[in-house]
């Protein structure tokens, strides 16, 4: 039940943050596609608009009268203003000469002087952009662009159907928002999936871990219950027993130095001997240490092996001084000794069987 609600959880954070982030990105996307749109087709209208402006330039230097120009080019230009970029022509006191609407001919011209100062200086479409979507005025079109007639009072303008760009804005729009919305389905939906395999492989990766923990916790625990177990066997055994089963290598006493004082020291109080600096220390359960000419080796060779163990090349224990046993690093274990030592007892891991092994006895 945790899980599923995480997991839902994690479902609304990444739809949330995805939104979130759609919500600022799709904006600027669009507004930036549409100035990239505008800018190429009004362009291309002013480029029309000049050379249009040429051609009539040309036609009335070869001596053709003005009003036959303007005939031909109403009769061009006739329910053009359609298109989402017409042509219309102008005079210098501002009357329509020619347009594609022939009600307007004759009519003053109506423009944005803002727009089109903007356009003409700047060449920016972003004025053209809030236009189109915040239009100010009711009007079906735009003037973006004129180009004078030399030696003529006559202007060729570059216009813009609003409503046909309108038109082609909310497309873009619709298309925007439906490649978002198909994009944020497929992110949630794949990011949700991900985070749940991640998730499981994760959750297996711990299990597996806490059975491995739970493995090690019992295994240690017997081994503990096997060495307090040992250390009753040994302490129920009676004396006589251990002399007998001590062969006559196994010595009762070991001889050691305290100082220049020789100091004769019964195996059964000795509760660990370890090396140090090529020095051989033998440690007692009530702490007094001495030491010995004998190297680890023959200690060990001169000590019960059912007592005794050879932990390591430094140290041989006494099953009696063991007070705990854990598990240290990947698959060893580290003896703590109810004689407290300044160094570390660890048993490798090939060592570690035979210590089980011992404590099994």
């Amino acid at each position: 039940m945790k899980k599923d609600k995480l997991y839902f959880l994690t479902f609304l954070s990444i739809a949330a943050i995805f939104l979130l982030v759609a919500l600022f990105a799709s904006k600027y996307f669009i507004k930036v596609s549409a100035n990239q749109l505008i800018e190429v087709q009004v362009e291309s209208s002013k480029r029309e608009a000049n050379e249009i402006a040429k051609l009539i330039d040309f036609q009335l230097s070869s001596g053709i009268k003005k009003g036959e120009i303007v005939k031909n080019i109403q009769q061009i230009i006739e329910n053009t203003n359609t298109d989402s970029w017409f042509i219309s022509v102008f005079n210098w006191s501002g009357k329509e000469v020619a347009n594609p609407d022939k009600t307007k001919v004759g009519q003053l011209v109506s423009s944005n002087q803002t727009l089109l100062a903007s356009l003409k200086e700047k060449n920016n479409s972003d004025n053209l952009y809030d236009l189109l979507v915040n239009p100010i005025t009711n009007s079906s079109s735009e003037i973006i662009h004129i180009s004078p007639i030399k030696n003529s009072d006559l202007i060729i303008a570059a216009n813009v159907n609003i409503k046909s760009i309108s038109i082609q804005m909310n497309t873009l729009k619709s298309n925007f928002y439906l490649i978002f919305l198909v994009m944020g389905i497929l992110i949630i939906v794949l990011s949700f999936l991900a985070v749940r395999v991640l998730g499981s492989a994760y959750e297996k990766q711990l299990e597996l871990r806490n059975t491995n923990l739970t493995s090690e916790v019992v295994n240690l625990s017997k081994l503990n219950t096997d060495l307090v177990s040992y250390k009753e066997k040994v302490a129920e055994t009676p004396i006589e027993i251990i002399k007998e089963e001590t062969t006559e290598k196994e010595k009762e006493r070991i001889l050691t130095y305290v100082r220049n004082e020789l100091v004769p020291i019964a195996t059964k109080d000795i509760a660990y001997v370890y090396t140090e600096n090529t020095i051989t220390y033998v440690v007692c359960f009530d702490g007094k240490r001495s030491t010995t000419n004998l190297s680890l080796d023959d200690m060990y060779t001169n000590l019960n092996s059912t007592l005794f163990f050879r932990a390591n090349r430094q140290f041989i224990i006494s099953i009696t001084a063991i007070d705990k046993i854990i598990k240290y690093g990947n698959s060893q274990l580290k003896i703590l000794l109810q004689s407290k030592t300044s160094e570390e007892i660890i048993i490798s891991k090939n060592k570690a069987a035979e210590f089980k092994q011992w404590l099994s006895i």
